[in-house]
């Protein structure tokens, strides 16, 4: 039996749908503000929310916006006394799945309610076939050297606590796919990953990213926008590149973890979130900690749990195996056979210095690919492997 909540400040309205929906065979449930609606669906799931636009403490549009984030699969349908076009675009914009105006079309709303079970029901269906797909492709480490078999080791003893991990390593050595190992063997692998390349932000813009920011608060917000820890609610935040964070954001960094609340900039409403951090970084943080660039308080609230990624000189008994490992792979998106690399040719790469680790091998072997004719010789390697970062 469907379940669907009713969002109104009147009373009357409530009754009045409850009881056309209850006729219809539905499982009905009531909440009088938008507050009481983001509560309600926190505890329990609902397959549609019907809700006013217009109410006391947390308005329609302000819950869908938390909808959004809590249960993204659900579909909102808007209803509003006080309805015009540019009220129904904001809503729709925003993600409503309907608006409905007052006093509702009953016949409107019954059917604009089956719709919306309708695109429900499909929605469910397509994230079970996407787990299934996940499940059978999974995330691969590749490797059976003895440092890719402690970290295995290591991950599927800590994947499925709560605790925070550090993920050090260098550049292009798969930091990366180690925060979505812990993430996929998690008890939060049903919600989302959500990564942020610290790096990559400018230093003026990692607040608003991280933690979301009001209408109106700096030039170019235009609108509300959820930061990266309400969108990881449930699940898992990756921050990538950490030691790159500036001091001041590294501040509100800690106290969310401490915490478990934002604040968006702009705003002086704290919102309260459920976030694993998993955190990675290529710098060594005791050194920036000593030089003043890392706060060590937070360094502790992130390294409960740290994991040394290895670089791929320090790994090469498992070469053969990512050859082989992004050979297929690349033929699979070009379309082509695999080629076939010789003893020599797989020597040659094993003895290339990889100064690039893991992300180099997968260019060398994807223009290997390319270049290649259908064996790949130590003489192509000799050829198209850059001379001056081999050992």
């Amino acid at each position: 039996m469907a379940k669907i909540l009713i969002v109104d400040d009147e009373m009357p309205i409530r009754r009045t749908l409850r009881d056309i929906l209850e006729f219809e065979g539905y499982d009905v449930d009531e909440a009088s503000d938008g507050l009481e609606c983001v509560a309600k669906v926190q505890k329990e799931k609902f397959d549609v929310v019907i809700t006013d636009i217009k109410m006391p403490k947390m308005d329609g549009i302000e819950a869908l916006e938390r909808l959004q984030i809590l249960s993204p699969e659900t579909p909102v349908i808007m209803v509003s006394g006080h309805g015009t076009i540019d009220t129904a675009v904001e809503a729709v914009k925003k993600g409503a799945f309907d608006f409905i105006s007052k006093p509702p079309d009953l016949n409107r709303m019954l059917i604009t309610v089956r719709n919306a079970l309708e695109r429900s029901e499909l929605v469910n269906t397509t994230q079970v076939l996407r787990k299934q797909v996940k499940a059978a492709k999974g995330v691969n480490m590749i490797g059976e050297s003895a440092p890719i078999l402690e970290i295995k080791r290591m991950l599927d003893r800590v994947a499925p606590t709560e605790s925070r991990v550090l993920i050090t390593g260098p550049n292009g050595s798969g930091k990366e796919l180690v925060a979505r190992w812990i993430h996929e063997k998690s008890n939060r692998s049903d919600g989302p990953l959500v990564e942020v390349n610290c790096a990559a932000i400018p230093s003026e813009l990692i607040e608003s990213e991280l933690f979301g920011h009001k209408k109106g608060s700096f030039t170019g917000a235009i609108a509300d926008k959820p930061g990266k820890f309400e969108q990881a609610n449930g699940g898992t935040l990756f921050l990538d590149e950490i030691g790159d964070m500036s001091l001041d954001a590294q501040a509100k960094v800690l106290r969310a973890l401490q915490e478990s609340k934002v604040t968006r900039v702009g705003d002086s409403k704290e919102i309260k979130v459920d976030v694993r951090v998993l955190a990675a970084t290529n710098k060594d943080l005791r050194a920036e900690i000593n030089g003043g660039k890392f706060r060590e308080d937070l360094y502790h609230r992130l390294a409960v749990i740290v994991v040394q990624v290895p670089g791929l000189n320090d790994r090469r008994d498992d070469i053969p195996l990512l050859i082989e490992h992004f050979n297929r792979r690349i033929s699979d998106d070009y379309g082509h056979p695999p080629k076939l690399f010789t003893p020599e040719a797989i020597q040659a790469l094993q003895a290339h210095n990889w100064t690039g680790n893991i992300r180099e091998l997968a260019n060398v072997i994807e223009r290997l690919h390319i270049l290649c004719d259908a064996q790949v010789t130590d003489l192509d390697v000799k050829m198209y492997v850059s001379p001056s970062n081999r050992s």
